[in-house]
């Protein structure tokens, strides 16, 4: 799983959702709106290296493929749901979308 600002995060998942072809993996984000957790494949989390982010090993515990599965955090909930996305997120597509999210948001606060 990894997690990050949720601001970040919404914006990569529009750039993902507008990708030709690369699919969002399910999605959480916690009850204070304040970070979003994007489903990875297992082994992510040793190779993970994005700045501002973070990526825990689940090796599965928790995560349910049932489409209208409790989320596996308590206090958090579904943005994307298993069953209306992929899988998974491929991890070299999140990191790219997690770099252009934080290239727009930096631009759109240079802006004010």
């Amino acid at each position: 799983m990894v997690t990050v600002p949720a601001r970040q995060g919404l914006e990569a998942v529009d750039i993902l959702r507008r990708g030709a072809g690369d699919g969002v993996g399910p999605v959480l984000h916690d009850d204070g709106g304040d970070t979003l957790g994007f489903v990875v494949p297992p082994g992510t989390a040793a190779a993970w290296d994005v700045p501002g982010s973070t990526c825990t090993e689940t090796d599965g515990r928790g995560l349910s493929l049932d489409p209208h599965p409790e989320p596996p955090v308590e206090g958090s909930d579904w943005l994307l749901p298993p069953g209306e996305a992929d899988l998974a997120t491929d991890p070299a597509v999140l990191r790219a979308a997690l770099g252009e999210a934080a290239r727009l948001i930096e631009a759109a606060d240079n802006c004010r």
